[in-house]
């Protein structure tokens, strides 16, 4: 039997054949494809996007072919390995002729009629089953493609400044095969008086496809908006969501964030979250995991205005052959800020997560105060889970506290249930309900918080949805 054997900078794989044979053949199946198909997508693209874009795309793709994926022998993926990632081939995907899309989406709207609502077939903005509510004056929320059109300076001024390709290898990878998404720009003064909704959905038709969706969003000062990020797509599809959201929040700004992965349990999904605050702003963030077989989700706070604050929030529940690695770095430049972070995970039979979380206060950054807090549960033996909370203190006069935990469910707890009446698999499911609802419960907009409570519920009674 061939068996891996370890991953090289370039992009080899070297493989040991045959029992009787100790030679090494070196397999290039990581970059290549990615390489041909950008060639083809710059060609056709050419014409359709401003010069800058062009540039942009390919400077990102040459900083790509010079990072390579990462292999677990770098320190920030020691625990979870690409190689099933990087081990398949895919094609760049396209808008599917599927007369099942709309019957699909149709759930996924979280029953928020009044909301704008912006769709996104395999990355590509669909018109058709996106809807837009009364927008105040100045508002814009429209395709990114169409953006590069009408308002490419818009674009330009924020595009690509904060989440940083010349540092990550799948923001290089997303910026180079940048071509749609979501852009969202509220002027200064703004309330959004209901949330705007993104939907991702993947659908293949059978084929293995990556898509590299791109959301901008750009809150003017003293503004207000809810956003929510659903990524899904076709029941036990296989297929790689490579995308990149960056979040401009100027002075005095508020904005809540909600990321909802619901993605094929045989789905790869990696995700950055790039977050600039200014002065007095408040940002939210919640990421919420269920789907996925690999998932890897990056959450970048950079605090770089005073008496700004960063609340960044995290659940995952994970199932036999999941692997949820959530990283999360939140950045104190100036001083007077606050940052809050809260993140769980619930694991079942032999999946695997991983939490990372570092905080970093700079030397002018006094007075800052940051509490970080990361639990996990362990439903089975088999589950493992790698958890590294991180402080890094360079200022004298701050409060920062950061913690993790790892454990089962209580045996105390669950004997007071069955001295209650409840069987041992109801007092379990309610004490595993309890744990992940001290997340959930903090989740602002209602319809949301609701359509997770029913998910979770399925999850922990093994029920199908709608039942």
């Amino acid at each position: 039997m061939g068996g891996i054997l370890g991953n090289r900078d370039d992009g080899v794989v070297y493989l040991r054949e045959g029992a009787g044979g100790l030679s090494l053949n070196m397999v290039e199946v990581k970059q290549d494809p990615y390489l041909s198909q950008f060639e083809a997508f710059i060609q056709k693209d050419a014409d359709q996007s401003p010069g800058w874009m062009q540039v942009t795309r390919r400077s990102a793709m040459t900083r790509f072919k010079k990072l390579g994926f990462p292999a677990t022998r770098d320190e920030e993926w020691r625990f979870t390995s690409l190689t099933p990632l990087t081990q398949c081939s895919f094609v760049p995907a396209s808008m599917p002729d599927s007369e099942t899309i709309a019957a699909e989406l149709a759930p996924l709207t979280h029953g928020e009629d009044r909301s704008s609502r912006l769709v996104f077939i395999n990355a590509q903005f669909s018109r058709e089953y996106s809807s837009l509510g009364d927008l105040p004056k100045g508002v814009k929320i429209q395709g990114l493609a169409e953006s590069l059109q009408t308002d490419p300076a818009l674009a330009q001024t924020y595009l690509s400044r904060y989440a940083l390709y010349q540092e990550e290898v799948f923001t290089a990878l997303n910026t180079a095969f940048l071509q749609d998404g979501a852009l969202i720009y509220l002027p200064h003064n703004t309330v959004m008086p209901e949330p705007i909704h993104l939907l991702f959905f993947s659908s293949g038709n059978g084929r293995r496809i990556v898509s590299h969706p791109r959301c901008l969003v750009v809150a003017g000062e003293n503004s207000r908006v809810q956003i929510v990020e659903t990524y899904l797509g076709s029941s036990d599809s296989l297929y790689f969501t490579n995308s990149v959201t960056e979040v401009v929040a100027k002075d005095g700004a508020v904005v809540d964030h909600y990321k909802l992965q619901q993605e094929s349990v045989k789905a790869f999904h990696i995700a950055t979250l790039q977050l600039q605050l200014g002065r007095s702003s408040m940002v939210s963030a919640y990421s919420v995991s269920l789907g996925g077989a690999l998932v890897r989700n990056h959450v970048n706070a950079v605090l770089g205005g005073e008496d700004a604050e960063a609340t960044l929030n995290g659940f995952s529940i994970t199932g036999d052959g999941q692997h949820v690695d959530n990283h999360t770095s939140i950045d104190h430049i100036k001083p007077n800020c606050n940052s809050f972070e809260f993140y769980k995970g619930i694991l079942d039979g032999n999946s695997r997560g991983v939490f990372n979380g570092r905080i970093i206060v700079r030397p002018n950054a006094q007075k800052t105060d940051s509490k970080q807090t990361n639990q996990n549960l362990l439903l089975s033996e088999d589950a493992v889970v790698n958890t590294n909370p991180q402080l890094e203190i360079y200022a004298d006069d701050v409060k920062c506290t950061h913690g993790a935990t790892i454990g089962q469910l209580d045996p105390e707890a669950i004997f007071y249930l069955r001295s209650r009446g409840l069987d041992l698999r109801e007092a379990r499911r309610l004490l595993t309900f309890a744990f992940a609802n001290d997340i959930i419960s903090q989740i602002q907009i209602k319809s949301i918080r609701y359509s997770l409570e029913k998910t979770l519920f399925h999850r922990l009674t093994g029920t199908p949805p709608g039942k």
